[in-house]
Formats: structure tokens, C-alpha cells, sequence
């Protein structure tokens, strides 16, 4: 059975369908294989049940309020801001983009909106203070993954609708890890410029970063009111995802005033079609998930690998290695739905924070999108920036590394995930 339900879905995946094709073709030809007699309503009723869960309605929601966002002002706002503290750092304007993307993940929950928002002003503007190309564009799709992380964050919401563990609380054990990765990358951003003999821009003044920081202080409205409405416990996260959009559309057009009425129609068709395209996935992905619990796939092949009584750190560092070679070659949506059933019980069983392990495979989506062969990030960064495929990825190497650094040091010290998480549910 095994073979077949994997086999078909590769084979599709190579001819180039469509993520959603797989999906659905895979569990069709092993239900009528090997249970010939059940009723296709049973994976009709799979798909609704995928797309049934009302936390799902803040991923439209945060997907829509990231759109605004990224037709508006924030993210040069944001970005002058952050370049006024930070630009007489060695490496200061690579730092800043870093900073910049971990700011605007808050703001927007998307990598490729930030990639797109962030990567079209900074870019140019470290190629020509001696940057070389493909550490510009490496950096930016690195640092974009870090929305995933910091929250709002779509694979937190997914994970939680599918684990049944509190999205609320994977927003905000999620800050922790956001923040490690931006100093490990501020970091690499430090020494990668001491060897390029990057200079560092002129001390900006208290007068100059006063006046950035009153221009940006309605963008850095978003996180708090994402993130304060849900730790109050004045709003759950879907509510902050309406919240989220509200805000955006009277920030973009009421006081910036750099969108329109009808600017916001053309964006809400836009979010529409992504929307369509991540439920779509979600439902198809579903079907898949229940074929591979139907037949016990999981009750085969885990206990060969994670061994009669795996350790907490063992089976984290299991689970951590396959969510990340799934989401090298699919959409981590996908990876998400389909292993977290899988792996679920485990963590039950062994008695392991869920938002813990929630956070982890958060973390592999972070890096699926910026990891050959099929990142996201790879590929809105070609359109963007528009740069050749291997040109693209030539300098995404090191911030893997970091990338990796983080997770193992999440696995081995959990407290940097937890800790606000503890805090905020005394």
C-alpha cells in the first residue's frame, strides 16, 4: 500500500501537476485498490471536514491584511525606522533588512509578501553600498521566512486546527524562536561584512530616529494588536485576524492615504485566488491524511524508526528531520497536514508539549521556504528580483545553517519557545 500511495504522488509531482493533483489522485488509486468497496462520500466528507474548522477563517483574514499591507506603506515605514537604530552597526544595512522582515512578519504573517515588500526597496540598496547580488537576494529570502515564526503565522493556525493545540498559544511561543533566528542572522550579516569591508552608514540622530519612529509607530501597531488582543484575552485569533484587517484598511487608507477604494477591491480578488489555492490544499490534504490513518501506515513504519521508548529530544529531532525533507519538495501546508497526524499520537503518548513541538514544525516551514529544490521563497525571489535559478540560491547556505542552529538549540532548550508562553497562560 505503501508504495502505491507514495509512488503515484511522486510520479505526478515529477510530470509537473499541480500540488493539489497528487494530493487527491494518491489516496483515490489506493481506496480503489485496496478498499474497493467503500463509499467515496467518506472522502468527500474528509474534504469538508479539512476546511470545516472555524480557526481556519483567520487565515483568509490574516492573508488579506497582509495584501494591504503590502500595497501600502508600511514596509518602507517600517524600514526607515529600523535603519535609524541599527545603520551604524557594521553590517548595518543587511541587519536591518533582517530586522525590517522580522518586523513586517508580524505586520503581514507572509514570507513572500515580504519578500516582495521588503526584498523591492532594500535590495537594491545593499547592491549598491558593495553587497554582492547573491548575498543581497539570499539574505532576503531567508530573513522572509522568519513570518512564518513570528506570529501571525498561517502554519501555526494550520498545525493547530489539525493537532487541536491552542493557536493563541503558538503565536506567542513563536516570538521566542522569530527573535533567535534574527540575532543568528545579525550575526552571520556581521561578520559577512567585515569580509566584504562593508562601511557602516553615519550615527543617526536622536531628532532623525524620533522622527522615523513616529511615521512607523501605526505599522508597529499591527503585532501589538494581533498579539495583545489574543494575551489579554480580549479577542482569540480569529477575532485578531478581523481585527488585523480593519486596521490595515483604515491605517493604508484613511491615514496614509496611499490606497484606495477600489485599490482594495483588486487586493481582495488577489487574496481571494491565494485563499482558494490554501483550502483547496487543505481539503485535498485531508483526504490524504485519512487514507494514511485508515490504514495504520503510521502503526508500520514508527516503530522501526523511533525504537521501543524514544527519548523527548530523539523523537523532536525525528520529527524535525522529516517536516524538513517534506517541505523541500512541497508546500509546508501540505507537510503539515499530512505528517502531523502522523506524529501527533507520539508526542502524546511521550507526554511532549504539543505548542513545543507546534513551534518546531513551524520552524521547518520557515526553512522549507528557502531550501533548494522548491522553496517558495526561491521563486518569488526569481520573479521579484528576477535572477536566474542558481544565482538565486548560491548564498542561501549560511543562513541554513543558522536556521538549523536554531532548531537544535530549540530541541535542546525549550525554554526559549515556552518561557513567554508560560507567562502569559500564569
Amino acid at each position: 500500500m505503501i508504495p502505491i500511495l507514495f509512488g503515484v504522488m511522486v510520479v505526478l509531482l515529477i510530470l509537473s501537476f499541480p500540488m493539489m493533483v497528487p494530493l487527491i489522485v494518491a489516496p483515490l488509486v489506493t481506496a480503489s485498490v485496496y478498499y474497493p468497496t467503500m463509499d467515496p462520500m467518506n472522502l468527500t466528507q474528509q474534504m469538508l471536514a479539512g476546511v470545516k474548522p472555524l480557526s481556519l477563517v483567520a487565515v483568509p483574514m490574516f492573508i488579506f491584511a497582509a495584501d494591504i499591507i503590502s500595497s501600502g506603506q508600511a514596509a518602507r515605514r517600517l524600514t526607515d525606522l529600523v535603519l535609524s537604530f541599527l545603520g551604524h552597526l557594521r553590517g548595518g544595512l543587511a541587519i536591518t533588512a533582517v530586522a525590517a522582515c522580522t518586523v513586517f512578519g508580524a505586520v503581514s504573517g507572509s514570507c513572500q509578501a515580504t519578500v516582495v515588500a521588503i526584498g523591492g526597496s532594500l535590495r537594491p540598496r545593499m547592491i549598491e553600498d558593495g553587497y554582492s547580488e547573491s548575498f543581497s537576494t539570499g539574505l532576503m529570502i531567508n530573513s522572509a521566512g522568519i513570518a512564518l515564526l513570528i506570529p501571525p503565522s498561517i502554519g501555526m493556525i494550520i498545525y493547530g486546527v489539525v493537532t487541536g493545540s491552542s493557536v493563541g498559544e503558538l503565536f506567542i511561543a513563536g516570538v521566542g524562536p522569530g527573535i533567535l533566528v534574527f540575532l543568528l542572522f545579525s550575526l552571520y550579516c556581521y561578520i559577512a561584512a567585515r569580509k566584504m569591508s562593508i562601511k557602516p552608514y553615519p550615527k543617526a540622530t536622536w531628532k532623525d530616529r524620533g522622527a522615523a519612529f513616529k511615521k512607523g509607530l501605526l505599522a508597529l501597531g499591527f503585532p501589538v494588536l494581533v498579539l495583545g488582543s489574543i494575551y489579554r484575552g480580549y479577542a482569540s485569533p480569529t477575532e485578531a485576524s478581523a481585527l488585523a484587517v480593519l486596521y490595515a484598511f483604515i491605517v493604508e487608507v484613511f491615514i496614509y492615504k496611499n490606497l484606495k477604494l477600489k485599490d482594495i477591491y483588486k487586493i481582495a480578488l488577489s487574496t481571494g485566488l491565494v485563499t482558494g489555492v490554501v483550502f483547496i490544499l487543505l481539503a485535498m490534504g485531508a483526504v490524504f491524511s485519512w487514507i494514511v490513518g485508515f490504514a495504520k501506515i503510521p502503526d508500520k513504519i514508527l516503530p522501526d524508526i523511533l525504537g521501543p521508548a524514544p527519548s523527548a529530544v530523539y523523537l523532536m529531532t525525528i520529527i524535525a528531520i522529516s517536516y524538513f525533507i517534506a517541505c523541500m519538495f512541497v508546500d509546508s501546508i501540505v507537510a503539515i497536514m499530512i505528517l502531523s497526524p502522523i506524529f501527533h499520537p507520539q508526542v502524546q503518548a511521550l507526554g511532549l508539549d504539543p505548542v513545543l513541538v507546534g513551534i518546531i514544525v513551524t520552524m521547518q516551514a520557515a526553512i522549507g521556504a528557502v531550501t533548494p529544490p522548491f522553496g517558495c521563497n526561491i521563486f518569488t525571489a526569481m520573479a521579484v528580483f528576477k535572477q536566474e535559478y542558481f544565482s538565486t540560491i548560491r548564498n542561501v547556505w549560511g543562513f541554513l545553517a543558522a536556521y538549523l542552529l536554531a532548531v537544535a538549540l530549540v530541541i535542546l532548550f525549550p525554554e526559549i519557545s515556552l518561557f513567554l508562553r508560560d507567562l502569559a497562560t500564569r
